[in-house]
This record gives structure tokens, C-alpha cells and sequence, in this order.
């Protein structure tokens, strides 16, 4: 997910086939994409807990391991579909701090002390690096950080936390701080011409399309619960889906709750599959996780129907 309030410095990238979305310019876009992958992120988490995996690196080996099992036993085995690793790219931070500097202080900070494990990472730029761009929430939780020349020592300290990158020359010339280095390395970064990045753009279009996801970017899409930043949310997930009472049906009538199999018939990702089968859960349609196996169906055909028209007269 590449976001450029400036948009003119990603916007070579669209139509290279790892975007989820194309690049992001729109402030309030961008709001939505961190929203979306604070509850992606967290959502990753809960299956994990499920399975006992620590982390994306452990869930993706079983899911290798579920897909073994299904060539042997296809009728009981819940196939785990493995997640890729996504990567959040923000090239000015100062223009979305001006315009939802609440929404995308939450996320980043949310993401940057959570999102390693369930294999989301963050990379934030900003040509600014004043205090009210930079807050004190983002640097607790952003702890490796790259300065390259600023104009003071002031500028310097609000990257790095302390002076010395006033004193870099340009044309590359960077200061690394993470936290097992006792003090900031002096490193030489590398040019990149516009030229080669074209190519390898080009070569990069070359091997596919890419599948865009632009749901996470319709703000209305996305409610964060009880995790929003004045805590007033009450869903504390996904809001409903279109596809949750036909996902419903599916369960009901197969007697299995099991994602990759709303996956194949709903023709979705597995990402939103997995929603779709929080969503059920939070109904009392399907119970909780279980494991490789799929998730036992709490209700009949006639009982669904009940909930279901209780829940549109409700609405």
C-alpha cells in the first residue's frame, strides 16, 4: 500500500501487480487504508492465537501443513490459506497529520507496536520532522529510524533524539538509530535514477496484473470498535459485509464453517472470507476458531432466518 498526499512521487508505481490498492493521494483514503490494516492486523492476531502461532512466519507453515492434510482427508481438513506480507509506504507524513492527524496517529502507532508479528510493516517519510508531525506517540513506537540532512540540531533531535544529522552532507549521506545500536551509524545510501526505476516498474507490469482491493479505501467500510482513538466505537470490528447473510447460508446448508470454502464460493480473497467469518461468529451463527478444523455451525436453516429478520427489523 503506497500513500502520496503529493502524488507525484508514486504514482510511476500503479499497475505493478503487488498493489492492494492503486496509490493512495487522498487524505482521507489514506485514513481508511491504516484503519483497514489496524483491523486486518488484528484480525490476523486473533487466528493466530487460534492456531498457537506466534507470528505470520508460524501460521504460514501451518497453512502449508493444512494443505498437506486436505490431500489426505479433503472431507475434514480446514485449508489455511497462507498471508502475505504487507508493507504501508507514507512518503509525506506532514500532509496527513494536517488533515486526519487523529485517525493516522492511531493507526501508525497501533500498527508500529503490533503489526511485526501478524507480518505488516510501516515505512513513514516525512520532509518535516517537527513535533506536531513527528508526536511523541509516533517515536515510541517508530524506534528504527533513517535521518538525512535537516536544517538544525533541533530538526535532528526530533528524528533521532539527539543532534548530528545537521551535520550530514547531502547526496545520500544518512544517520541510522535503532534500538541496539548505542548511538546513530553514519551510512551511505544509494542513488536510484528515474530511469531505472522505470524499468524495473516496466519489467515488474510485465509479470501480471494487479488484483486491487479498493474497499479499504470507502471509509464507511471500516469501524475500528472499541479500538478507535476516543473509544466511542461499540462493533469493535468489520461492519457488515454484503455478502455475510448469503456466506450465512452457505455454512448453514454445508454444516461447516470454513473459510477457504466461503472463499471458493463467494470469490473472494481470503482476507475478506475471514472477515466475512468473524462476522458470523459475532452473530452466534459459527462458533470461535478451531484450530485446522472448520468451525462448528450453532444454527439451522430456520433459526438463521430468524436471526436474520430480527436483525433487518432491528435495523
Amino acid at each position: 500500500i503506497m500513500i502520496d498526499p503529493k502524488r507525484v512521487e508514486f504514482t510511476p508505481y500503479n499497475g505493478i501487480p503487488h498493489l492492494y490498492v492503486p496509490v493512495v493521494t487522498e487524505a482521507r483514503e489514506a485514513a481508511s487504508a491504516l484503519a483497514w490494516a489496524v483491523a486486518e492486523m488484528e484480525r490476523r492476531l486473533k487466528v493466530f492465537s487460534g492456531l498457537g502461532a506466534r507470528n505470520i512466519g508460524q501460521y504460514n507453515a501451518k497453512a502449508q501443513e493444512s494443505k498437506k492434510a486436505a490431500e489426505k482427508d479433503p472431507e475434514n481438513a480446514e485449508v489455511l490459506e497462507e498471508l502475505p506480507y504487507i508493507v504501508i509506504i507514507i512518503d509525506e507524513l506532514a500532509d496527513l497529520m494536517m488533515n486526519v492527524g487523529k485517525e493516522v496517529e492511531f493507526s501508525i502507532s497501533r500498527l508500529a507496536q503490533l503489526a511485526r508479528a501478524a507480518g505488516i510493516h510501516l515505512i513513514v517519510a516525512t520532509q518535516r520532522p517537527s513535533t506536531n508531525v513527528v508526536t511523541g506517540l509516533i517515536k515510541a513506537n517508530i524506534t528504527n529510524r533513517i535521518a538525512f540532512n535537516v536544517a538544525s540540531g533541533i530538526d535532528s533531535r526530533v528524528v533521532l533524539d539527539t543532534p548530528g544529522a545537521e551535520n550530514l552532507i547531502g547526496l545520500g549521506d544518512l544517520l541510522l538509530s535503532k534500538p541496539e545500536l548505542a548511538k546513530p551509524q553514519r551510512i551511505q545510501g544509494c542513488f536510484v535514477s528515474e530511469d531505472e526505476i522505470a524499468a524495473v516498474v516496466e519489467h515488474l507490469k510485465e509479470q501480471g496484473e494487479p488484483e486491487y482491493h479498493n474497499d479499504i479505501l470507502s471509509t464507511n467500510l471500516i469501524t475500528l470498535g472499541d479500538s478507535s482513538p476516543d473509544g466511542s466505537g461499540s462493533s469493535g470490528g468489520v461492519s457488515d459485509d454484503p455478502l455475510v447473510w448469503e456466506a450465512a447460508e452457505i455454512v448453514c446448508s454445508t454444516g461447516m464453517g470454513s473459510t477457504s470454502n466461503l472463499q471458493r464460493r463467494l470469490s473472494v480473497g481470503y482476507s475478506r472470507a475471514g472477515r466475512i467469518m468473524d462476522l458470523l461468529e459475532a452473530k452466534g451463527i459459527v462458533g470461535p476458531p478451531n484450530g485446522s478444523k472448520p468451525r462448528e455451525v450453532l444454527v439451522d436453516s430456520v433459526e438463521l432466518e430468524t436471526i436474520r429478520a430480527f436483525e433487518e427489523n432491528d435495523g
